[in-house]
């Protein structure tokens, strides 16, 4: 990666980093405030689901967005729907207040990243830049997702007269609302990259003529079968080791070791990606998901099942970036903010209704079964991650 790339990209890691952490520290904090309040399982349900909703109906619109006004413009509006969100939840912490500011910043973490993750992409010279980029660039929100609720953990413990009182929660929502601001910081100064001449009189784009882009389509299924066992996997852990009497602490270690090995990849991938094809890493993914599913049920003890969740955060940490390189070099430069938000759309709203279909299997089919069937849907995925081979790579932006 060159010099000149180097610190704009830094400062957009970082940039990312804050506003994802809003969004995360709230998403941790929220749903303990209405448990506190004396709200049901189901009510925290539902506000846990606000903040992956709003990225289902925004996405493509933020995408369009961001394909005619390139980076700052949609990071502002997210820093303030981001702002403003937090900032609702410090002057009226209730249910239905959370409600919106659980949309607000879900929304805007949405909107930024699609503008973030087309503005590398554009700037890169090669696919192997491509993969570079995208990499340091997935480590983001693993760092994110451990400073949100770590700090707005902290601060209600002890901001307060006492641990998880009320002043506690609005200082949490206070810092998550700083932390907004200063993705603007870090954000402000980057250089716009030149606009995507379009043809005079050219259609208006729609998003069918994507879908029918037989790659696109491969790509879109084979991403949301790598979502799903995010998903299958963060959903049916807990339940599999409540069924063997593991404690809470063993549990979160097993889905902790998960993020951590997912994180590690990322830190090694730029350095190898000269060396990797994309269509190839996805591919193997897939494959090795597939084994590792069938067997972690079988797991006798949390130490095995463990070393399973270690495997699956190797395997499924390398994955975004090669997707994401692969995106680029397919779609033409003037709509891949908009590809960019038809792939988020399709992950959110996976990450909304998945649950639901995993507890309806898992009823059904035990959880177990459910590992079982996903992995056999992955497996069979792996046909068409192979066909993401491209005959000819688009230039990178």
């Amino acid at each position: 990666m060159t010099n000149s790339l180097n610190a704009p990209l830094a400062r957009l890691i970082a940039g990312q980093i804050c506003l994802h952490a809003c969004m995360a520290g709230m998403r941790m904090a929220a749903p303990l405030l209405a448990l506190q309040q004396g709200y049901s399982a189901a009510a925290v349900g539902v506000l846990l689901a606000l903040f992956a909703l709003t990225q289902v109906f925004l996405a493509l619109p933020a995408g369009r967005f961001a394909d005619r006004h390139g980076l700052r413009r949609p990071v502002r509006w997210s820093v303030g729907m981001a702002f403003s969100g937090a900032a609702l939840a410090v002057a009226f912490p209730v249910y239905p207040v959370l409600c919106l500011s659980a949309l607000m910043t879900g929304g805007a973490a949405g909107v930024a990243v699609i503008a973030l993750q087309r503005h590398v992409g554009r700037a890169a010279d090669n696919p192997t830049q491509l993969k570079q980029v995208f990499g340091w660039l997935s480590i983001g929100p693993a760092v994110s997702n451990f400073i949100g609720p770590f700090a707005a953990g902290l601060l209600i413990d002890h901001a307060g007269p006492s641990a998880g009182s009320l002043p506690g929660y609005r200082t949490a929502f206070a810092l998550m609302a700083v932390l907004s601001l200063a993705t603007w910081f870090w954000v402000r100064h980057t250089r716009e990259l030149p606009a995507v001449a379009l043809k005079t009189g050219a259609a208006r784009p729609r998003v069918r003529d994507l879908l029918r882009e037989p790659m696109m389509g491969r790509l879109l299924l084979v991403n949301w079968l790598l979502s799903s066992c995010w998903d299958v996997h963060t959903f049916v852990v807990p339940i599999l080791g409540h069924e063997r009497g593991y404690s809470a602490s063993v549990i979160g270690a097993i889905l902790g070791a998960f993020a951590i090995a997912a994180a590690v990849i990322r830190l090694f991938l730029p350095m190898l990606a000269a060396h990797l094809k994309e269509w190839v890493v996805v591919s193997m993914a897939m494959g090795i998901t597939a084994l590792i599913f069938a067997v972690y049920p079988l797991m006798p003890s949390a130490l095995t099942m463990g070393l399973c969740s270690v495997l699956l955060g190797l395997t499924l940490g390398s994955v975004q970036p090669m997707i994401m390189s692969t995106l680029h070099q397919i779609t033409p430069p003037h709509r891949q903010g908009e590809a960019l938000g038809l792939r988020l759309m399709t992950i959110n709203a996976s990450s909304v209704m998945m649950p639901l279909l995993f507890g309806a299997a898992g009823a059904l089919i035990g959880v177990s079964g459910v590992f079982w069937v996903v992995g056999a849907a992955v497996g069979a995925g792996t046909r068409p991650a192979w066909r993401l081979r491209p005959k000819t790579a688009r230039p990178a932006g």
